[in-house]
């Protein structure tokens, strides 16, 4: 009985949408874009871009585990490529 309410517990941390996480790598994208990430760190910024479009994908099918995780990996890349911008800006 008690690992039945465990799973139950666990089970609803994946039942609502990962809102804090798709805002929080929208906006490390948007930071990362205005930092010239387009110029300085392509395929980061790219990379972010299709992990955003998958986790919204995967919220679209109501799959919110794999929407949270990709919303982190979208957010992780555009932190990189926000970084490899800034660094490239001040060695220019």
């Amino acid at each position: 009985m008690r690992g039945f309410a465990i799973a139950l517990v666990l089970a609803g941390c994946a039942v609502a949408p990962p809102v804090q996480e798709m805002s929080d790598a929208r906006q490390a994208i948007s930071a990362a874009e205005s930092a010239g990430a387009d110029r300085w760190a392509r395929d980061a910024i790219s990379e972010a871009r299709r992990f955003l479009a998958a986790a919204e994908e995967d919220i679209a099918g109501r799959a919110y585990g794999p929407a949270r995780s990709n919303a982190l990996r979208a957010q992780d890349r555009a932190v990189r490529a926000l970084q490899q911008s800034q660094a490239a800006a001040e060695s220019e």
